[in-house]
């Protein structure tokens, strides 16, 4: 999901930016937040774009005011980015931050949305078709978008066609115009590439990009069998790139079969240090730079997994699918969306600690199919107007100022229909949960809360 406020004026290119990311945190308060909306069978209708306000002044506050539905069927909509930076400050010639880019990962196109030119009623600017990202870069399922100094770079978990079977190889990234979109090249060297793929995030002051591994798509496309996890068909490394050559210089092993899934380094760009989420491990790693130059990984957060009965498995993992750091970089907020909470830790010391949780519905919740063996208390059904939430905590979105923290619970399709298969029949859900950036824990659900 992504936030859009009013324009703020920063040199004679740019409409919108910050200097630096505690400048960001002073910036007004998100008015509209744009976020995919997926439909679980593919064969129905087409995914959209859903615009919501979360002006507490506007008298259409809470509500979808605007759906941009794309033109086919079976996109599987899934992260958006921008196609520029918000640090872009009086760079004359620079693109403006209007434009959302957003893949659809089993369809293979892109489509560009522009939020510029009527904000609460976005357009399709244009569709980079799944075709051409085949013919002219061997790629199939884009993931993640990242702006950067004079492209978009993208990357891709594989290649090949819904119809004809997905599969690994190709997995890697694409560079494009950020002003006309167009396919440019293959990003990385021809030299280097990468079993599997999915996010990435990188710092040009340390010369390094950071991608990760979800694992073969001919898998994952179709929900998730533990089988293959012992095939070595899902991820367990962390790729480190020099940003300059655009090549692979080390390979960190995070643990055989742990999936890590996002990569995020601190706001600060002078530090040396990121994250990433490894979902089946339901670790959190951190990975570092070292004085001799090279990067290493260690384990700083384990979520235990449950001992339960009534479920697939004879122990229920959190499953960490998400997490997003304070502008300020003083919290990191994960979700675990098997488990069903978010939570809050604190990341100034070495040792990360937990001081904040909060339960948004979940697999173990009160009175449903599964329960803990160990006898240890299970969450209530969270209940927003009426509406009881569906799935657990999955993406996670923090305001600016690190006030406002926005859940959504669909991960993907067949994972939703194989792990919450209410979700095809009730739909999934966006909350909002306000947060104390004063008093470390305390994270909750506001009275005038609404469902999206």
């Amino acid at each position: 999901m992504s936030g859009y406020g009013e324009p703020k004026t920063c040199g004679k290119c740019c409409e919108s930016g910050f200097g630096t990311p505690l400048e960001a945190m002073k910036g007004e308060r998100e008015k509209l937040i744009y976020i995919p909306a997926v439909q679980m069978e593919k064969n129905a209708k087409p995914d959209y774009l859903a615009t919501i306000d979360v002006d507490p002044d506007s008298p259409t506050y809470s509500q979808v005011i605007h759906r941009l539905h794309m033109a086919l069927p079976g996109d599987e909509l899934h992260h958006l980015g921008w196609n520029a930076c918000s640090s872009c400050r009086g760079q004359v010639g620079r693109p403006t931050h209007g434009y959302l880019v957003a893949p659809g990962v089993l369809s293979g196109d892109i489509h560009i949305i522009d939020v510029k030119s009527d904000p609460k009623a976005p357009a399709l600017h244009k569709t980079i078709g799944a075709k051409d990202l085949l013919d002219k870069a061997g790629v199939a399922l884009p993931h993640t978008t990242h702006c950067a100094p004079d492209e978009i770079i993208m990357s891709f978990m594989g290649s090949g066609t819904a119809k004809d079977g997905f599969k690994p190889e190709g997995a890697g990234f694409v560079s494009f115009d950020p002003k006309t979109f167009e396919i440019k090249q293959r990003w990385e060297g021809q030299d280097s590439k990468t079993r599997f793929g999915y996010d990435f995030w990188y710092q040009p002051r340390h010369n390094v990009m950071v991608s990760s591994e979800w694992g073969d798509p001919d898998c994952f496309t179709k929900g998730f069998n533990p089988a293959h996890v012992g095939e070595g068909r899902y991820g367990s490394k962390l790729y480190v790139w020099d940003w300059s050559d655009r090549t692979v210089k080390q390979e960190l092993d995070v643990g055989a079969g742990s999936i890590p899934l996002e990569v995020c380094f601190l706001h600060n760009p002078d530090k040396a240090e990121g994250y990433t989420g490894c979902a089946l491990s339901s670790e959190m790693v951190r990975f570092t730079k070292t004085s001799d130059g090279k990067w290493e990984s260690k384990t700083v957060i384990k979520v235990e997994p449950i001992e339960v009965t009534g479920w697939a498995l004879p122990h229920m993992p959190g499953l960490i699918t998400d997490f997003v750091i304070s502008m300020d970089d003083r919290f990191l907020y994960l979700s675990n969306w098997l488990h069903g909470d978010v939570r809050q830790y604190d990341i100034t010391e070495d040792e990360p600690k937990l001081v904040g949780q909060f339960f948004v519905g979940g697999s173990m919740k009160q009175n449903g199919p599964v329960k803990r063996a160990d006898g240890g208390e299970q969450p209530e059904a969270l209940v927003v107007k009426g509406v009881e939430i569906q799935g657990g905590a999955q993406m996670v979105q923090l305001s600016l100022d690190g006030k406002r923290l926005y859940v959504s619970t669909s991960l993907f399709s067949s994972w939703d229909k194989q792990f919450y298969p209410d979700m095809g029949k009730y739909g999934a859900q966006l909350i909002q949960l306000d947060v104390d950036t004063e008093t470390p824990g305390c994270i909750w659900l506001p009275k005038t809360s609404k469902i999206y």
